[in-house]
C-alpha cells in the first residue's frame, strides 16, 4: 500500500489568537473538503555566479510560500466548526451569535444543572437569555428536556422556562447546548401590519435582533403560526423598535393580521457581515495512510477570498483561498484525536434554494435564474521582510478593500434585468438555502450590474442574460455582504 491515497488525507483547523502562532495544546476539528490545493513550498532562486566551466551552482532557497484553495459543498456551518471558522476569517468580523450554552466535549461545565420546578437551568455567565426568547434544548440526558421552550424568566446564569416543563438533570452530559432560536409572543400580541410585525407587551429591543437580519415567521402547529398561510415566511428586518419589527422582502400576499389567539413564532438566528478585524487559522492536514502518517501545518492562514456557487441540479459549493505564514512538515500531529466533522448534511442548488430574489422580489418567471455566484475578495498582501525568529515566511499579511461580485445567469424572458444594467440602477440581491430545519441567507444590499450581454448562439437553444455586479456600501446595513444562519427554524 503507498499510502498516498486521497481518501485518508485528513483536514484539521484551530483558530489562532496570535496571527502565525498555534495555540498551546490546540484543540484541532476535522473539516470536510472535496479537494484542495493548498501549497506549502520552498521557493529557490539561480545562483548568479559566473563558472568558467558553463556549470551551475546550487538553487538557493530564499523563502517559504503557504497559500491555497479548499474546496467543498455547503452545509450548515455549526459554530466552532472549521467552516465557521474560515467563514469568520473570511468576513472579517466575529459572528453575532444568539445566546448559547454548549457543554462543548465535557460533561457539567457550562450548563451544570436542571431544575424541574421551576423549569430552571443554570449556566455559567455569558449574553443573557430574555423573556419571550425561544431556546432549542438539545443533547440533554432526560428525553423530556430536550425541545423547544419559551423562556419566561430572563437571566445570564438562571433562565427559567416554567414549572413542569423540565425533569431534574444534576450534570447535563458532554453534549448538552442551549441555544436562542427565536421568539414567542403571548396569545394575540403579536400582528401583522402592512410593513411588519407589532407587539404590545413583547419588547423587540430585548432579543438582540439588528438591522438586515432575516426572521423566519410562523411556527410548526396552527398555534404558534398566523391563519392566513400567506403571512407564514421570511422577511428582512429593516427597523427595530420596543412596539414593532419593519421588515421587507415580505412574503407575496402578506397583509395586516390581528394574530388573535396566536401566540406567535418568528425564529431567528445568528449573523456576519463583513468587517476589519483578521481571524487566522492554523491547518493541518494528514496522510494517515502512511505507515509513518505525514503531517503538513501550515500556520497564519487567512481566508482570502471565497466563492460560492449555487448552480441548478448541482450541489452547492464553496472554494475558500487560504494565504499564510509559515509552515513545517513533521511527523507529529498538533492533535491524534481532533473532534469529530460536523454531520449536517450537503445542500443542493436547486432543491434547497428557497428563494433568490433582486430588489425584495423573487426572480422568477420568465427570467428565471440558472446559476448564481457569490465571491468576497479581500485582496491580501503578503508582506515579507527579514525575520529574527528563526522561521521562514512572510512576517504580517496586509489586507484590501473588501470587493463583492454577483454573477447570475438568467433566461432572457424579458429586458427587466438587462435595462437596470444599462440604466446603472442599484438594486440588491439575495439568496436562501435551507434543509432540516436550517437555513443560510447570503444578502449582498447594494449592487450595480457592470457587465451582461445576451446573444442568440444557434438553433434549438435557449437565450441566457449572463450578468456580472459589484457591491457598494450599503447606508442602511453599512455593509457589501451580510450572512445569516440559522440553527433551526420551523415551517
Amino acid at each position: 500500500m503507498a499510502g498516498s491515497d486521497t481518501n485518508r488525507v485528513r483536514m484539521t483547523v484551530a483558530r489562532e489568537t496570535t496571527l502565525g502562532e498555534t495555540p498551546a495544546n490546540p484543540r484541532m476539528r476535522s473539516h470536510r473538503f472535496t479537494g484542495e490545493g493548498l501549497q506549502y513550498q520552498p521557493s529557490f532562486v539561480q545562483s548568479e555566479e559566473i563558472r568558467d566551466d558553463r556549470m551551475n551552482s546550487d538553487p538557493i532557497k530564499v523563502n517559504e510560500t503557504s497559500q491555497g484553495p479548499i474546496n467543498g459543498e455547503l452545509s450548515y456551518p455549526a459554530d466552532q466548526s472549521p467552516l465557521s471558522l474560515f467563514l469568520e476569517s473570511l468576513f472579517f468580523n466575529a459572528w453575532q451569535n444568539t445566546p448559547q450554552r454548549d457543554n462543548g466535549g465535557t460533561a457539567d461545565s457550562v450548563i451544570t444543572g436542571v431544575t424541574g420546578a421551576g423549569g430552571v437551568i443554570t449556566v455559567t455567565a455569558g449574553a443573557a437569555f430574555a423573556v419571550g426568547h425561544l431556546v432549542r434544548l438539545s443533547g440533554f440526558g432526560e428525553s423530556g428536556n430536550n425541545g423547544i421552550f419559551k423562556i419566561t424568566t430572563g437571566s445570564a446564569t438562571v433562565p427559567a422556562v416554567g414549572a413542569a416543563l423540565l425533569t431534574d438533570e444534576a450534570a447535563p452530559p458532554a453534549n448538552a447546548r442551549m441555544k436562542v432560536v427565536g421568539f414567542e409572543g403571548a396569545a394575540g400580541d403579536i400582528a401583522a401590519v402592512v410593513d411588519g410585525l407589532t407587539a404590545t407587551t413583547l419588547n423587540f429591543t430585548t432579543l438582540g435582533l439588528a438591522v438586515g437580519q432575516w426572521v423566519k415567521i410562523g411556527g410548526a402547529g396552527a398555534a404558534y403560526r398566523f391563519a392566513v398561510e400567506a403571512l407564514n415566511g421570511w422577511a428582512r428586518i429593516v427597523a427595530v423598535t420596543a412596539g414593532k419589527l419593519t421588515l421587507d422582502n415580505l412574503p407575496t400576499g402578506w397583509a395586516a393580521n390581528a394574530g388573535a389567539g396566536k401566540t406567535l413564532r418568528v425564529f431567528f438566528g445568528d449573523r456576519i457581515k463583513n468587517g476589519v478585524t483578521m481571524f487566522s487559522n492554523t491547518i493541518e492536514r494528514g496522510w494517515l495512510a502512511q505507515a509513518q502518517p505525514s503531517y503538513i501545518i501550515q500556520r497564519g492562514m487567512v481566508t482570502g477570498q471565497g466563492e460560492f456557487s449555487f448552480e441548478s441540479e448541482q450541489i452547492a459549493r464553496y472554494v475558500l483561498t487560504q494565504n499564510g505564514l509559515t509552515g513545517e512538515v513533521t511527523a507529529v500531529s498538533l492533535d491524534d484525536t481532533p473532534e469529530p466533522a460536523t454531520q449536517n448534511r450537503s445542500m443542493a442548488a436547486a432543491v434547497n434554494v428557497g428563494r433568490i430574489a433582486e430588489n425584495g422580489v423573487p426572480v422568477g418567471g420568465p427570467n428565471f435564474v440558472r446559476t448564481l455566484g457569490i465571491t468576497l475578495n479581500n485582496n491580501l498582501r503578503m508582506l515579507n521582510a527579514i525575520r529574527s525568529d528563526d522561521k521562514v515566511g512572510a512576517v504580517d499579511i496586509g489586507s484590501g478593500s473588501a470587493d463583492v461580485t454577483v454573477t447570475m445567469e438568467t433566461y432572457f424572458g424579458s429586458k427587466a434585468l438587462l435595462d437596470k444594467l444599462f440604466n446603472s440602477t442599484p438594486t440588491n440581491i439575495n439568496a436562501r438555502i435551507a434543509k432540516d430545519n436550517q437555513a443560510l441567507i447570503f444578502g449582498v444590499p447594494r449592487i450595480t450590474f457592470t457587465e451582461g450581454s445576451v446573444s442568440a448562439a444557434g438553433k434549438n437553444q435557449d437565450s441566457m442574460l449572463p450578468l456580472t455586479a459589484q457591491a457598494s456600501k450599503d447606508s442602511l446595513t453599512e455593509a457589501h455582504l451580510l450572512l445569516d444562519r440559522l440553527e433551526y427554524y420551523e415551517n
